[in-house]
């Protein structure tokens, strides 16, 4: 049973975390040959200001 984390910045919609999620399963699949209903995607969000890089928080970055 292959289970993948991935932790992503909080923000995207509802549809581009099913793609996402569609996607990694889809590529787990075809790289294990594992069967899609065993494969778990976990989507860890993290919001915006406890993630940092060289000390300066996304929600502090200028765009």
């Amino acid at each position: 049973m292959p289970i993948a984390n991935i932790h992503i910045l909080e923000g995207r919609n509802v549809e581009q975390k099913r793609h996402l999620i569609a996607e990694v399963t889809d590529a787990i699949s075809r790289s294990l040959g594992a069967d899609p209903s065993t494969i778990k995607v976990l989507l860890i969000e993290i919001p915006k200001e406890n993630w940092a890089t060289a000390g300066v928080t996304k929600a502090e970055e200028k765009i």
